[in-house]
């Protein structure tokens, strides 16, 4: 009985390793995600996951809740899932 106990031990102790070195981290950053998405505002500047800069237009808009109007240039206007924001910028770091 103990052996087999034995044998599972390394088992366990490489999947407490990997929940605290992959998994937990992981949902920390998908909860950061979350909270920054949820927090948009209209005139935020905001990065795309595609690498565009733009400011935050439109909360909401024709499609729901999940999409948003993103200003690129001036009077250029394109809608994207609230998802693709990776990054919101300090005010004024758009030109």
């Amino acid at each position: 009985m103990q052996s087999s106990l034995m044998s599972m031990l390394p088992l366990v102790l490489m999947f407490v390793v990997l929940y605290f070195v992959m998994i937990r981290p992981q949902m920390k950053k998908q909860k950061e995600h979350k909270a920054m998405v949820d927090a948009l505002a209209k005139g935020d500047e905001v990065v795309t996951a595609g690498g565009v800069l733009g400011k935050v237009s439109k909360l909401g808009g024709n499609l729901g809740d999940n999409f948003l109007g993103v200003e690129i240039a001036s009077g250029v206007e394109v809608q994207i899932q609230r998802s693709a924001v990776v990054q919101v910028l300090p005010k004024g770091s758009i030109k």
